[in-house]
């Protein structure tokens, strides 16, 4: 049976046997980020949430999903067809196969390679043709409006995310995250990771995330109040679901990022304590409550203040901030801090 798994057949199985681990562990989170979203934002609210089905109202994901599943899938008379379907898969899509890359622990990851910063910029760019589909073949002014938004919004924020992640390449000298992870396994556990020398950044990446991923207070493509829920206005059923899922896997992905960039990935964070997955997971679920909060409390932002809040303040200050990290990594300048070619690359 060991000598199946070195042949082409074998190795086909064991490729597709990670794929589908990655895929049920991401599908079945998004069915307790969902819950968690909405106890969250009931709880700040004063209300009890969803409650009804299942024990704790922990089955009513699953109800919502069915259905949505079962309902009929009705295709505006002047839509693009075509277009139209393919809108929701490409997001949904697109959302999973960034996963490929994020290492869970040491080796734990689909695909290793030495570019996977790289690789995951280039999918989350290529999230925006969905949402732009979506609203063009939909023939409506309010759907094309909406993915306009969100095209402008995406593209602006993404340059300082990029800005924000150059900082901690050139700390690392690697794009792979197992190099970053280990670049942050010092001897004084939390104080060893990227959040101290990086601490800026942190709060503009994580604000940056939100913009990313249409997240409240930035969620301008679908403003109910101005764009009658945006881009997905003409959406219903399975389509409707695709969009969601995949919107709720892009923020997934995104506290992966800040747990792998700043927060020492798999690392626990107390020296002496095993590293591990579940220190992996733990964070993620933490920057998850994080975004959830930030939807409870925050009021929207208008479109002119999240433009200027991209291009007036992130870019300026993550453009310094690359240069200052250039500087300190070349020269070691804080015992070295920046410049941890030696640990990570």
């Amino acid at each position: 049976m060991a000598d199946f798994f070195t042949t082409p057949g074998g190795i086909a199985v064991l490729i597709l046997a990670q794929v589908l681990a990655v895929v049920g562990f991401v599908m079945v989170s998004l069915l307790f980020l969902v819950y968690g979203d909405r106890k969250i934002w009931a709880a700040v609210q004063m209300r009890r949430g969803p409650n009804v089905v299942g024990t704790f109202g922990l089955l009513q994901t699953v109800a919502d999903a069915l259905k949505y599943v079962v309902k009929e899938v009705v295709v505006p008379a002047g839509a693009d067809k075509t277009v139209f379907m393919l809108a929701p898969m490409t997001s949904f899509v697109l959302a999973l196969l960034a996963w490929a890359v994020i290492p869970f622990n040491d080796g734990w990851v689909l695909s290793d390679i030495n570019v996977a910063i790289l690789f995951v910029f280039a999918i989350s760019s290529l999230e925006v043709y969905g949402v732009i589909m979506g609203g063009w073949a939909s023939n409506s002014k309010y759907p094309f409006l909406g993915s306009l938004r969100s095209a402008a919004q995406m593209i602006s924020y993404e340059v300082s995310l990029g800005l924000i992640i150059i900082g901690v390449i050139i700390s690392t000298g690697s794009m792979n995250f197992g190099g970053i992870v280990a670049a942050q396994d010092g001897p004084y556990g939390f104080f060893s990771w990227y959040w101290l020398p990086h601490f800026p950044m942190v709060f503009l990446f994580f604000i940056s995330c939100l913009a990313e991923t249409n997240r409240p207070p930035f969620d301008l493509p679908e403003a109910e109040s101005e764009l009658v829920a945006g881009y997905q206005v003409e959406y219903s059923s399975t389509p409707f679901l695709l969009f969601m899922a995949g919107e709720y896997i892009a923020i997934f992905l995104m506290c992966a990022l800040t747990s792998l960039l700043f927060f020492g990935g798999w690392l626990s964070p107390i020296p002496g304590l095993p590293d591990g997955v579940f220190w992996m997971v733990a964070k993620m679920a933490f920057f998850f409550f994080l975004f959830a909060m930030v939807k409870a409390i925050t009021p929207r932002y208008r479109y002119d203040q999240l433009m200027r809040l991209g291009w007036k303040v992130f870019l300026p200050f993550s453009l310094v901030w690359v240069v200052f990290v250039a500087f300190a990594a070349k020269f070691e300048w804080f015992w070295g801090a920046y410049a941890r070619w030696g640990m990570g690359g």
